[in-house]
């Protein structure tokens, strides 16, 4: 919550001073916009290699029919989460926001910062999934432990880094976007436009939940708000957390109390607390589609690109920061690469995002007690954790 208070304190600090301050002023916090862009397109593939090969090596701890199940549902649950985001997004927005209000230059004397450094990222995103597949998959084939070390002890450096410089200068960095939009005279539209995005995707998340726990109730022949009401104290507290890893205690409380096995709450939740996040990628997918919609220069990305884009995004946010926000921080190399966003567009998506964390985190947690349920009916009692099926 802190974080949001300032996201929303950059954006109307700086809106003000593209309103009112003079053009330096202004260049000033354009500068830093430009200098802090080029370092989040630095790390970028970083958090895209380390993350999504440390989060691909873990899954060696446990083998057989639980883990392969857990995974399959917790994957296909986030791949049809964005699907559905995307199909309702697309019919919705078009008539609720103004099309093309953000442009990168709306006149010829548009401003422009002082100076700009060119940082160049050590490999494009690609190569980053590319390598965080091979290197995933051969740590847990292989058994390597001094790769596997290498790539958790890289994780928890990009983490230091999000946690110490990224995340904490996001504020300045959304007060150099909304102090260029403001001096261009799209700011008015662009705040009108967030609200409607961010009351979807809560509306959203809402309703995948209520066909998650439809689906696990008519399943295993059991109330389904009544599960849904017994995960209610998991999603409150993912309110204030906004830390799926900080609410496992509760989440896991919640579902025995479903109830779920022991054994399978115990594997399944703090599992899918780093691999299901339906309600992160509702979000990011119908926030993607109202930022292309908003930029001009963007076309609306199609079923036949959005869908690879969605089948990437649940891959790429495996074991994302446990840092506010960071399930779109490892999402922004995909953002870039396959749907065509810049700067300006991401940084959007950044704070739309963040905006709503809370309430994406609470949907992902939530759902976890479904993919718990789901699989404590199908896994019988004798297939104990980490045995083959």
């Amino acid at each position: 919550m802190n974080l949001i208070l300032k996201l929303l304190a950059g954006m109307l600090v700086g809106a003000l001073l593209g309103l009112f301050a003079p053009a330096d002023v202004v260049r000033g916090l354009l500068t830093f916009k430009a200098l802090f862009g080029q370092f989040l397109n630095f790390v970028i593939p970083l958090i895209i290699l380390f993350y999504i090969m440390s989060g691909i090596a873990s899954l060696e701890r446990n083998s057989g029919r639980l883990l392969g199940l857990t995974v399959g549902l917790a994957y296909l649950s986030t791949i049809l989460a964005g699907g559905f985001a995307f199909a309702v997004a697309h019919e919705v927005l078009p008539g609720l926001i103004a099309e093309g209000i953000h442009a990168a230059a709306r006149h010829e004397q548009a401003l422009e910062p002082f100076f700009t450094v060119d940082i160049k990222p050590l490999f494009d995103v690609m190569t980053a999934l590319g390598l965080a597949f091979i290197g995933g998959i051969g740590i847990s084939a292989t058994g390597a432990t001094s790769l596997r070390r290498v790539a958790d002890e890289g994780r928890n450096i990009v983490e230091w880094v999000l946690a110490s410089a990224l995340i904490p200068l996001l504020p300045f960095y959304i007060a150099g976007v909304f102090a260029g939009m403001a001096a261009d005279g799209t700011v008015f539209d662009t705040l009108k436009t967030f609200g409607v995005v961010l009351l979807l995707a809560v509306l959203l998340h809402w309703v995948w939940l209520a066909v998650l726990y439809t689906v696990a109730g008519t399943a295993t022949g059991r109330n389904p708000l009544r599960l849904l009401r017994t995960m209610l104290p998991a999603y409150l507290t993912a309110l204030g957390t906004m830390s799926s890893a900080a609410t496992i205690p509760v989440t896991l409380r919640q579902a025995r109390a479903m109830p779920v096995r022991d054994e399978i709450g115990d594997f399944v939740i703090p599992l899918c607390a780093t691999i299901h996040l339906c309600g992160s990628t509702i979000t990011l997918v119908s926030c993607a589609t109202a930022v292309m919609m908003m930029t001009a220069g963007l076309d609306v990305a199609s079923w036949s690109t959005m869908l690879p884009f969605i089948l990437m995004l649940g891959v790429a946010m495996v074991a994302a920061p446990g840092v506010p926000g960071g399930g779109v921080m490892a999402a922004l190399g995909l953002l870039a690469s396959m749907l065509g966003f810049g700067d300006a567009s991401l940084a959007l998506m950044i704070a739309l995002y963040v905006a709503q964390d809370s309430f994406g985190t609470a949907c992902n947690v939530t759902g976890d007690g479904a993919i718990a349920v789901a699989v404590d009916a199908a896994v019988p009692a004798a297939v104990a954790v980490g045995d083959e099926a």
